[in-house]
């Protein structure tokens, strides 16, 4: 059976209407993506996460390129991210090939997972502004930056590597919390790094874990190609249009309601 034969067109439209908001709101796919393909689509949670950490891969590198160009990726920071999020992926991809799951228990827990993960993105969303009218407080330039006591080298470098332990972890069971809320710790952390550079080194070190994760998924069989080349058709333009008109865009508004619709997804998946 050919691609023609098989491809869903509407899975190309969900493509298209997510990347259109991540182009606007900067939040990663997978927050929308993974519960919409669960919850409207019937896609088994792990096929869903497998699929869809293969497309954040695909999709970040772009990113990443763009970032890299522009001298806004902090190769050291992704490496100690790197050094917590690869070796825990791997080990949780370890644990999930060695138990059924499609199993009731294994599926509960994945959805409820995820279910968190999405509340946890949603309030990352509300206090965005927050958070980083907090973080620009302890920048260059500001004038709390000279009273603002940095921490160490060395305890920045252990926090980075253990949040990169907890993305390495919850990204492979979710495909979620990547985006928003690696940079929003990073922006804590890292608080002399302009926050374009915070930002890319994000999306730089989210390759290789979506790529490790993506790559487990496939070994243990739960990768679904025909939907992850639909959604790209879809996704890509979709992109592309946002990121031009999101000037235009009221933000604020419009990550309220991703953050409603997170949330009330997020307490779905978590009810059953």
């Amino acid at each position: 059976m050919s691609f023609i034969d098989t491809f869903e067109p509407l899975y190309s439209v969900t493509g298209f209407f997510v990347g259109l908001l991540v182009g606007v709101t900067g939040v990663g796919g997978a927050s929308l993506m993974t519960p919409l393909l669960v919850l409207f689509f019937g896609v088994h949670p792990v096929m869903a996460v497998g699929t869809d950490l293969l497309y954040a891969a695909i999709t970040k590198t772009a990113g990443a390129a763009v970032h890299h160009r522009h001298g806004q990726i902090h190769w050291r920071m992704v490496g100690l991210l790197a050094a917590g999020s690869i070796p825990a992926a791997a080990v949780t991809l370890f644990l999930m090939s060695g138990v059924d799951r499609h199993s009731v228990q294994a599926v509960s827990l994945l959805t409820g997972a995820l279910g968190w993960m999405l509340l946890l993105t949603a309030l990352v969303l509300l206090l965005g502004r927050r958070i980083s009218t907090f973080s620009l407080a302890g920048r260059p330039g500001s004038a709390k930056s000279l009273s603002a006591k940095p921490m160490s080298a060395t305890r920045i470098a252990a926090l980075t590597v253990l949040l990169g332990l907890f993305l390495g972890v919850v990204v492979t069971m979710t495909s979620v919390g990547a985006g928003a809320i690696g940079v929003t710790v990073l922006l804590l952390l890292y608080r002399m790094i302009p926050i374009q550079g915070i930002v890319g080194s994000d999306i730089a070190h989210a390759i290789p874990l979506t790529l490790v994760g993506g790559i487990g998924y496939w070994m243990i069989g739960e990768i679904n190609w025909i939907l992850l080349v639909s959604l790209l058709i879809g996704s890509v333009p979709g992109i592309i249009l946002g990121s031009s008109i999101a000037p235009r865009m009221p933000e604020l508004i419009v990550r309220r309601v991703l953050a409603a619709t997170l949330i009330l997804v997020g307490a779905k998946m978590i009810l059953g």
